[in-house]
């Protein structure tokens, strides 16, 4: 989450006028600095004070809309913004997805005269970074929902709408894209009405790329959402939003203010850890860091003190201060829990430590990953990993590529399964190569999610067949104005491998989805082994429903067939369900001419050199090791149908 740039000193406070104007021309906005005594910032009212975050599917507008804020509040000077400005990542910029919520404070005046402050959290819109999108909004009192005018309510505008209404949030409908010739803001109005129940009335119609009635949102949200609620006497209270590690400055903690007040050089307890640190810095971002005095009731910012690791910051935890506590903690935030696990190797078995290295600070950062250490007889030393979703895996094995040059191999995602033993134990597999005896073992339950699909009327027929081949039970089938929305339950390992992918194929990019893990099932589940030469290769093994093992296990093995390279002695590649083989293909041995040399003579002389040469390879195939490149590893884990 933290902007790039160190520290700077407290910049000279801006706050917008407006200029005297013929009253038949619009009204423009101008920027007037003025310096304040000591460079303190003068007390805001709490009722000038407005939290909110923008909520919105994936590219629908989210960033460009906070970056017109920006602009429009004069928070940064026009010859330094560039686009997509709380984007800070270079990954992030690269594909045009937020990963990380953001913060920035405003500063606005008002038609009513008043200057107000509005805090914004940028959130990000891919259903793997939910958790970022829930912290953001404990934070607020409102939100504004951003919907594509062109394309409409889609599935992850469903569900980051509902996570604002079960935080009590007052949202604010905008419908971005109106510029364009496809737009339809009156059809997108009743679909807003009609699948949320939201009154779209009022809707604030933008171009958040042109900056088309930007000022209309500003106003929205002055008169729309409520003001925050705090006793500025009561003892401090605040609510620890995220926490990052800064190179320069050590962990820096994002808090929300409820109560009280947040002061430099004061002595805090962070009640859940319940640890004493004292308060270095307070600040601001601006969405640069920008350093102040006190943070007051409502009031969002960042603080710096004596905190070696982001371990002992915990996100939701409750922060008062250590002379004079608070009464009562926060409600805080669910832990998040992993829901796909993978290995990460090194190519090169030279580059372990620096790969430990390397995820010990991306954890410091990202406290949503998780990762333990594991050996593989194939591929060495490495580590198991956790992620919220595919996406997620991508996001980190490509952060540790780029920003740590390291070259990796990442084994077949699996999910969490729960093992009822025999003797009455329950026991977690996140590894189907660590899966105990099946004669211990009374059930396997695995996760199901529920996951809601919106997909033009023309693709349905594909998307139910998709559904229905990954074990899929239909919940409910309905209609959205042209489209229809549908309600699967489907098993979360046929959704992790290439679910996602096929949809978008299979409805030419427009259907959206989006999921959450609902809960465990028993399953008739049966651990795949691969076997190269009678060696079982444990960074293949995978556990798959009975009834599609066979068609996995010929697919595995084919694949493998073409991607080892021959040997001097024949190779057999199988797949196998426990002693049973399920599926068989046999790499051919590269042959040698060996009777090359003869010529003339008896045959006699040829079939002994022939004999001898069979002899060899038979002794080759008992004794001799198949060496797998790393890039058949790689090839062989991208499976699909």
């Amino acid at each position: 989450m933290a902007p790039a740039g160190a520290l700077g000193a407290f910049p000279r406070r801006c706050y917008l006028a407006r200029e005297p104007t013929d009253p038949n021309t619009p009204r423009r906005q101008t920027v007037r600095a003025v310096a304040r005594p000591n460079g303190m910032p003068m007390t805001t009212p709490i009722d000038n004070i407005r939290n909110f975050s923008i909520v919105a599917h994936i590219d629908h507008g989210k960033s460009t809309l906070a970056d017109r804020l920006i602009q429009a509040t004069g928070t940064v000077a026009l010859r330094d913004m560039s686009e997509q400005m709380l984007d800070s990542m270079d990954i992030e910029k690269e594909r045009g997805i937020t990963i990380k919520a953001q913060t920035v404070r405003l500063e606005y005046r008002a038609e009513d005269g008043k200057d107000y402050i509005l805090n914004l959290m940028d959130t990000p819109g891919h259903v793997d970074f939910a958790y970022e999108v829930s912290r953001s909004l404990a934070a607020c009192e409102g939100s504004l929902l951003v919907v594509d005018a062109s394309q409409g309510v889609e599935a992850q505008t469903l569900a980051n709408v509902y996570q604002a209404l079960d935080a009590n949030h007052e949202i604010v409908p905008v419908l971005n894209k109106v510029d364009l010739p496809a737009a339809e803001p009156e059809r997108v109005k009743e679909q807003i009405e009609e699948v949320i129940g939201l009154d779209a009335s009022n809707a604030v119609p933008i171009s958040a790329k042109t900056g088309l009635n930007i000022e209309a949102v500003l106003e929205a949200i002055v008169t729309r959402l409520p003001p925050p609620k705090g006793d500025r006497s009561a003892p401090l209270k605040a609510l620890l939003v995220d926490s990052w590690y800064d190179a320069y400055l050590g962990v820096v903690v994002l808090v929300r203010i409820i109560d009280g007040v947040l002061k430099k050089g004061m002595t805090i307890r962070m009640m859940g850890a319940d640890a004493v640190h004292g308060v270095d810095r307070i600040g601001v971002f601006r969405p640069k860091m920008a350093e102040i005095g006190e943070l007051g009731p409502g009031e969002v910012g960042f603080f710096t003190g004596s905190i070696k690791e982001v371990a002992d910051t915990r996100v939701g935890d409750t922060i008062t201060e250590d002379k004079r506590q608070t009464t009562s903690m926060l409600p805080g935030f669910k832990e998040v829990q992993a829901v796909v696990f993978c290995g990460l190797f090194p190519v090169d078995a030279a580059e372990f430590e620096n790969l430990r290295a390397a995820m010990g600070r991306l954890r410091l950062n990202d406290a949503s990953f998780s990762y333990e250490m594991e050996s593989s007889a194939a591929l060495g030393f490495g580590f198991r990993c956790g992620f919220l979703g595919l996406l997620h895996l991508e996001i980190i094995q490509e952060r540790l590529e780029r920003e740590f040059n390291l070259d990796l191999i990442s084994t077949a995602p699996s999910v969490v399964y729960r093992l009822k033993m025999r003797d009455g134990t329950l026991k977690e597999l996140h590894n189907p190569a660590d899966m105990p005896d099946v004669m211990k073992i009374e059930l396997i339950e695995e996760p199901w999610i529920r996951a809601t699909i919106l997909t033009p009327d023309e693709y349905l027929g594909g998307v139910l067949k998709l559904c229905q081949d990954r074990r899929g039970v239909q919940i409910d089938l309905n209609y959205v104005g042209k489209r229809a929305m549908v309600v699967y339950d489907l098993p979360l390992n046929e959704v992790v491998f290439d679910f996602y992918d096929r949809l978008k194929s299979i409805s030419k990019g427009y259907a959206s989805f989006d999921y959450h893990v609902s809960d465990y099932r028993e399953g008739d589940l049966v651990k795949m082994s691969l076997l190269v030469n009678a060696e079982p290769v444990d960074a293949l093994s995978m556990l798959v429903h009975r009834t599609r093992a066979e068609s996995r296990g010929r697919a595995m093995c084919e694949k493998l067939k073409d991607l080892i390279p021959r040997h001097l002695f024949q190779i057999p590649v199988q797949a196998a369900i426990g002693g049973k083989i399920i599926a068989r293909e046999t790499i051919k041995a590269l042959s040698k001419d060996v009777t090359a040399k003869c010529y003339g003579g008896d045959i006699s002389r040829k079939r002994k050199l022939l004999d001898k040469q069979k002899e060899g390879k038979k002794k080759m195939r008992q004794f001799g090791r198949v060496e797998i490149p790393q890039e058949a590893f790689i090839a062989a884990l991208k499976m699909d149908d």
